[in-house]
């Protein structure tokens, strides 16, 4: 009898064990899941978990992510270029700060729908900066509300699905019902987008991402 309890403690705790390494492995949801891109121009990949820069030239960075987002880079690319952009920033705090700089700078200057994307890209990288820089790190997006940004970024350019996604992969701990809005345009909005239905049927540790974004605290979206 002894034998069975020891051996479903022993069972128990491994599964314990291993729900809290999956959780661990998994990471910040802007950061640790790369975004499918198809052939198009980003950053040099990079590993999450990477300390250095390894053979890229930091001093290049802003010049590098303003190259690519200058270009008219569809919506996923630029989520794919901010993600690597914040591992490499990471690895030094001026490099973090120039490029954040100039893409505020950049979204400033804009006005109106043209204007959509410098909003998006500065209230996305403040975003991902807040996931990846952490405590006890100069962070240069503190205080900004990226997501606010995202909004407004999403008032001027009308439907674009997308956007959606990037603002639900934002919201997954909130506000519920923004996060609910976000992931139900995303989810129609990838019938005619082939990239970002790929990208919502990636696996995201263990799930696909559409599940991520549809499985709520509230038990998911409502109907």
């Amino acid at each position: 009898m002894k034998s069975r309890v020891y051996a479903s403690v022993a069972i128990s705790s491994v599964a314990i064990l291993l729900g809290l390494t999956a959780s661990a492995q998994a990471g910040p949801p802007l950061i640790c899941h790369p975004f499918e891109i198809g052939q198009a121009k980003t950053l040099p990949a990079v590993d999450w978990n990477r300390k250095g820069s390894g053979s890229y030239d930091l001093k290049n960075l802003t010049r590098d992510t303003l190259a690519i987002l200058d270009s008219s880079a569809p919506v996923l690319v630029r989520m794919e270029t901010l993600r690597r952009a914040t591992i490499y920033a990471r690895q030094d705090p001026q490099v973090a700060k120039e490029l954040i700089t100039r893409l505020q700078a950049r979204a400033d200057n804009s006005a109106g729908r043209p204007g959509a994307l410098a909003l998006f890209d500065f209230g996305y990288l403040a975003e991902t900066y807040k996931q990846w820089i952490g405590m006890g790190e100069p962070n240069p997006a503190a205080g900004l509300d990226g997501y606010a940004l995202i909004k407004n970024a999403i008032s001027l350019r009308g439907q674009d699905p997308e956007m959606e996604f990037a603002a639900a992969l934002i919201t997954l701990k909130g506000p519920e019902g923004d996060h609910q809005q976000h992931a139900r345009k995303a989810l129609a909005g990838a019938k005619n987008d082939p990239l970002l239905a790929q990208n919502l049927a990636s696996n995201f540790h263990g799930q696909a991402t559409s599940e991520l974004l549809t499985t709520s605290p509230e038990g998911g979206l409502s109907k």
